[in-house]
């Protein structure tokens, strides 16, 4: 925590950014002597949906955050809107602004140093705000760091395994936009300095996921690319087959497969991941049931309703959001992460969108499974439409970003590690899991509730 003797600097002021120029196109190629010029209209449209289905799943579950199905339904029958008179995101709508603002400041460059010196310039040295730096991995991220602890060793306290790093884990999914191997390299990077293991696992099928979608991958692709960047025999990937195995079954079957009953903490990785992706397939990629179906799921709801608002958002664009909630979603309030205050997810959206369309995409070799966008070095993303939806019209998305657009917040003097050191690649993650890992070993775990009745 701040020292309070010392005054916290003001929240960055938010420099005005030019708009996206309406004749910026994206050099797309399809093999030899198929070059397609594309406006970048549909990709500033499905990140858009990203970030803002992230920041309406955040709102619509923080209200059903640590409650059981049942305890939802004694409060508030079924969820099916919010339930609040003041609906807002909480920490992970805060620090996916934060990780999208950094990752469209440095793009593919990314290191563990930008990572690290950006916690310390914008996070622990700073007001934490009432939240006091979110969940516990954050908080235990921060003591480390104050204590002049350097990646990766920063990552280890006891929720390394959180998922701190998939609830921010959409902008990279977002910057590599059909590349979803590029998009878990670079989460991973930004995990390095408070996750490991299956937190970063995590953290990656969530990123990869957002990048399939981002491309126009069907549900079952944007699994498959989820499934591709993580250990087969991981947590994560068991927990997020079982997941999406049973979701044609609905939400209790797929609470089932996945919840580790009896166990008290609802943040663990593999599990949020696997929920949110179960009701992300329960939907077939339908944004309000997506979002919904991992609401009344329980647990950690905010974080969940997050994520498969992001992979659903990403999959069908703003279009699918009802206009109601999109409405409700305002800047932030920076009530966790105080340098995050008046940024909105619209204006993180076109940042990224814009980083992403300048900069040529290193070499990747990969495709999305399912997918028929190339991915390799000579064959840059063009997003497919959205997906066409009956729902409201949500925002905009036929003009360039406004001129009001909000870039990455710039500090007065250039970032440097707090720590002079050579900036280590991005550690691969151990195989070994989470102490808890055992408990889910058996397809037969149950979840910690009543049956309906």
């Amino acid at each position: 925590m701040a020292s309070p003797t010392r005054t916290p600097p003001d929240p960055p002021a938010a420099p005005p950014q030019a708009p996206l120029p309406a004749a910026t196109r994206v050099r797309t190629r399809r093999g030899p002597g198929k070059t397609l010029d594309r406006m970048p209209r549909e990709l500033r449209d499905r990140a858009r949906g990203a970030l803002l289905g992230l920041a309406v799943g955040d709102a619509l579950g923080a209200p059903a955050e640590n409650l059981k199905p049942s305890e939802i339904r004694a409060r508030w029958g079924r969820v099916t809107g919010y339930v609040t008179d003041h609906p807002a995101g909480t920490d992970d709508t805060e620090y996916a602004m934060f990780s999208g603002l950094l990752l469209a400041r440095h793009g593919s460059a990314l290191t563990v140093a930008h990572v690290e010196a950006a916690w310390h310039h914008w996070i622990a040295d700073r007001d934490e705000g009432p939240f006091r730096g979110a969940g516990f991995s954050e908080r235990g991220t921060l003591e480390n760091l104050r204590r002049g602890l350097a990646a990766p060793i920063s990552a280890q306290h006891r929720h390394a395994w959180s998922d701190g790093l998939a609830m921010r884990a959409a902008p990279f999914g977002i910057f590599a936009a059909g590349r979803p191997a590029e998009a878990a390299r670079l989460v991973a990077i930004d995990g390095s300095v408070s996750h490991e293991g299956e937190g970063i696992y995590g953290g990656q099928a969530v990123a990869a996921g957002v990048a399939a979608a981002m491309a126009g991958a069907p549900v079952g692709a944007v699994v498959a690319s989820a499934l591709a960047v993580v250990p087969d025999d991981s947590w994560t990937a068991r927990s997020l087959r079982r997941a999406v195995t049973a979701a044609h079954r609905g939400e209790r079957a797929v609470r089932s497969a996945v919840v580790v009953g009896g166990y008290p903490w609802t943040d663990l990785a593999p599990e949020a991941v696997a929920l949110a992706f179960g009701a992300y397939a329960a939907a077939d990629g339908e944004f309000r049931e997506a979002v919904l179906t991992a609401v009344n799921m329980g647990r950690d709801a905010d974080t969940t309703a997050a994520v498969a608002g992001a992979l659903a958002g990403a999959t069908r664009g703003t279009a699918a959001i009802p206009a109601d909630w999109a409405g409700a979603i305002g800047p932030s309030r920076g009530t966790c992460l105080p340098s995050m205050r008046g940024h909105h997810v619209r204006e993180v959206a076109d940042a990224l969108v814009t980083a992403a369309t300048r900069a040529a995409p290193p070499p990747s070799g990969g495709t999305v499974p399912g997918s028929p966008v190339p991915t390799g070095a000579d064959d840059t993303l063009t997003a497919a439409p959205p997906a066409p939806t009956a729902a409201g019209p949500g925002l905009d998305n036929t003009t360039a970003a406004p001129a009001t657009t909000l870039a990455p917040p710039t500090p007065a003097t250039p970032l440097a590690p707090p720590v002079p050191h050579t900036p280590p690649a991005p550690p691969a993650p151990p195989t070994v899991g989470n102490p808890v890992d055992n408990l889910v070993l058996a397809a037969s775990d149950k979840p910690d509730e009543e049956p309906a009745p």
